[in-house]
C-alpha cells in the first residue's frame, strides 16, 4: 500500500510538499525523504509525533532511543514502521525538525492507495521555499564576560536568588559542587 502525505509549514505560505511511500517503510525513511524534500541537513536530532484531530501529541516515535523505562512504550524511526502506528486517512503527525525552537512540519495522511508499492519514497510536489532549518540568533551566549543580554529578560536572575531550602530536595552535597572542574 502507497501512503500519500501533505506536507505544510505554519511559517511559509505557500509551502507545500506531497511525499508518496510504502507503508511498509519506516519513519526513519520517511524523515529522510522529508529532509530531502526541504534540503536540510541531517545532522538534527528530530521526533515525530503522532497526532489527534486538533494536531495534540500522542505517541513519539523518535530518532534515538530516549527512554529505557518499560513503563512506556518506545517507539525509534528505523525500527517501527508506518503502517504500524499510521491506519487510516487524515491521520495526522507533528515533525519536529527544530527541537530546540519546538519548530515542526504538519504532515497529513492524505490517501491510502491499496494494491500498490513503492520501492523508495519520492516527493511528487514541491511548490514553495521551505522555513530556514536553523534559525540564528535564538541560542543565548552563554560567556560570563559578557553578560546577559537585558533582551532576554533574565536580568534580575543572580546566584543569590535560590536558597538552599530550594536545593534542598535534590541532596546535592556541597561536596559535589567542589568536586566538578569547570
Amino acid at each position: 500500500m502507497v501512503y500519500r502525505f501533505i506536507l505544510l509549514s505554519d511559517e511559509i505560505d505557500g509551502f507545500l510538499r506531497e511525499i508518496q511511500i510504502d507503508s511498509e517503510a519506516t519513519f526513519l525513511e520517511l524523515h529522510d525523504a522529508i529532509l530531502d524534500s526541504v534540503k536540510y541537513t541531517k545532522d538534527q536530532i528530530t521526533s515525530f509525533f503522532v497526532c489527534n484531530d486538533e494536531w495534540e501529541k500522542e505517541q513519539e516515535i523518535t530518532q534515538i532511543e530516549m527512554d529505557t523505562s518499560s513503563e512506556y512504550d518506545n517507539f525509534v524511526m528505523a525500527d517501527t514502521k508506518l503502517e504500524e502506528c499510521l491506519t487510516e486517512e487524515e491521520q495526522k503527525l507533528l515533525f519536529v525538525f527544530d527541537m530546540m525552537n519546538e519548530r515542526s512540519f504538519f504532515l497529513e495522511l492524505k490517501e491510502m492507495i491499496p494494491g500498490k508499492d513503492l520501492p523508495s519514497a519520492k516527493c511528487v510536489t514541491s511548490k514553495g521555499n521551505p522555513p530556514k532549518q536553523i534559525i540564528d540568533g535564538l541560542f543565548m551566549d552563554v560567556n560570563p564576560a559578557k553578560g546577559l543580554d537585558p533582551s532576554l529578560g533574565l536580568e534580575d536572575f543572580d546566584d543569590e536568588s535560590v536558597d538552599d531550602e530550594e536545593l534542598g530536595d535534590l541532596n546535592i552535597s556541597d561536596d559535589y559542587f567542589e568536586d566538578q572542574k569547570y
